[in-house]
């Protein structure tokens, strides 16, 4: 029996001395501020957090979501294209994530990421666009055309969340971590660079395309105080969300899918299909972000899109 506790005694003593080795500061949002905003950026206070937004071109909005760890930044691909084509980009970075960081209250429910942008555009006074959304930002985007239907004039979903399947779960090994609570708490403490650059490639479908900048930018986010914690309190609120009639969306809707999507399989499209005005865009050889992956295609299907009246 000693011996056992003198074994149980030295794994703990190992566990302990590994988890203070992996640990990471977060690192200060005056320092990510100073690498990660632009000319175009602007903060807004709301429910008692500070949003990071950017609007850039002048015409008609139209707003880009991102999706769970990513930011602002993942529009950078679609956001040249559209001011070029007269339209305004509105784009933000979502509670939990970018520079926006945690909520107080910790609730990343569905409902009140819909609720939380339509406060947010109605602060800015926008009250009429098209809504673009990829994977999270994806399903606050459809959610958001059901709750306001007046407000969308186009919706464009980027493999897009809402609907799942235990047969085919999400294949990035941090949504799975992130699911074991007492592995989350740990989430909260350690350094993310090996698990960023993992999830990374199971984004993309060709890893050659992922840029260090890239990298480093997605690293440096998830690092933002606040986020590895919220990422996880976000990650353990899927599949808890109440069931709603996609079918409901009367607004015109473009669909885009990557083909080799590893978090959300294609055979998720089927629920999709269900809304009743709808034009659906699969890309070959194209993982779960094609405004990321291939940029200069998904825009153009988008651009199209867009001008069809």
């Amino acid at each position: 029996m000693k011996k056992l506790f003198r074994i149980l005694a030295v794994i703990a003593l190992v566990l302990f001395i590994a988890f203070f080795a992996i640990q990471k500061k977060s690192i200060p949002l005056e320092e990510l501020k100073k690498k990660y905003t632009t000319a175009s950026s602007k903060f807004l206070e709301m429910d008692g957090i500070q949003v990071h937004y950017r609007i850039e071109g002048e015409g008609k909005p139209v707003v880009l979501i991102h999706g769970t760890g990513a930011s602002l930044q993942t529009w950078d691909g679609w956001t040249d294209s559209l001011v070029k084509n007269n339209y305004k980009v509105i784009r933000l970075d979502m509670p939990a994530f970018g520079l926006t960081g945690p909520r107080k209250d910790n609730d990343y429910s569905s409902k009140a990421y819909v609720d939380f942008l339509h406060s947010f555009l109605h602060q800015i006074g926008v009250d009429t666009f098209a809504l673009a959304g990829n994977s999270l930002g994806g399903e606050i985007a459809w959610k958001y055309a059901l709750a306001h239907p007046a407000d969308v004039s186009k919706l464009i979903l980027v493999d897009p969340a809402g609907f799942y399947s235990k047969e085919k779960g999400n294949g990035a090994i941090i949504f799975k971590l992130a699911k074991i609570k007492w592995l989350a708490v740990l989430m909260g403490k350690m350094d993310t660079k090996i698990i960023v650059n993992q999830t990374l490639k199971d984004v993309y479908e060709d890893d050659t395309k992922i840029t260090e900048a890239q990298k480093q930018l997605y690293y440096d986010m998830s690092l933002r105080e606040g986020n590895r914690e919220s990422f996880s309190a976000r990650v353990q609120q899927i599949d808890k969300e109440p069931k709603l009639d996609i079918t409901g969306i009367k607004t015109p809707t473009l669909i885009q899918w990557g083909k080799e999507d590893k978090l959300l399989d294609i055979s998720l499209l089927d629920n999709f299909t269900k809304i009743p005005d709808n034009k659906v865009v699969v890309y070959n050889h194209c993982g779960h972000s094609p405004q990321e992956e291939i940029p200069p295609a998904s825009v153009a299907d988008v651009l199209s899109f867009l001008k069809n009246q």
